[in-house]
């Protein structure tokens, strides 16, 4: 029961995240520091990051113990490790928390940072849909081949 209650709420927190991002929500710019470089989306961005490999999680991989389905759930918690170091590694990168990259060419901030935090960015949710898309294939996999066990 608490693993549907962990899985739900992830997935409730992804899905609103998802809306506010496809609806271009306002929350997304709001300030939160009188500074105006604090922008509430980086953290709103990094909610959904966690939420997202976390409601794949709990859905499908928490009582995998073994085998194939085992690898992919290590994988899938490697990829939510990730998520929620996200923030910090995107601020070293970037050198401000509003994750913004200049022409300089200093590492930090610079170009080279900007296209290690595309990767690592779309690297998270592009890894744990994978996870859950190879599962799927598995799943299907077995189930074909019981089915034709069962035909012989």
């Amino acid at each position: 029961m608490k693993y549907k209650i962990q899985f739900y709420s992830s997935l409730i927190i992804f899905i609103w995240i998802l809306y506010l991002f496809l609806t271009g929500s306002s929350w997304l710019t709001l300030s939160l520091h009188d500074t105006k470089n604090i922008p509430a989306g980086s953290f709103i961005t990094w909610l959904g990051m966690i939420a997202f490999p976390t409601s794949i999680y709990f859905g499908v991989f928490v009582r995998v113990h073994s085998g194939f389905r085992n690898i992919l759930k290590k994988i899938l918690i490697g990829s939510l490790i990730l998520a929620i170091f996200w923030v910090p590694v995107c601020y070293l990168l970037a050198g401000n928390i509003s994750f913004t990259f200049s022409e300089k060419l200093a590492f930090q901030g610079g170009q080279t940072a900007m296209k290690l935090f595309w990767v690592y960015t779309y690297g998270i949710p592009t890894t744990a849909l994978l996870t859950l898309v190879l599962d799927w294939i598995y799943q299907l996999a077995l189930y074909l081949k019981s089915s034709n066990k069962q035909k012989e």
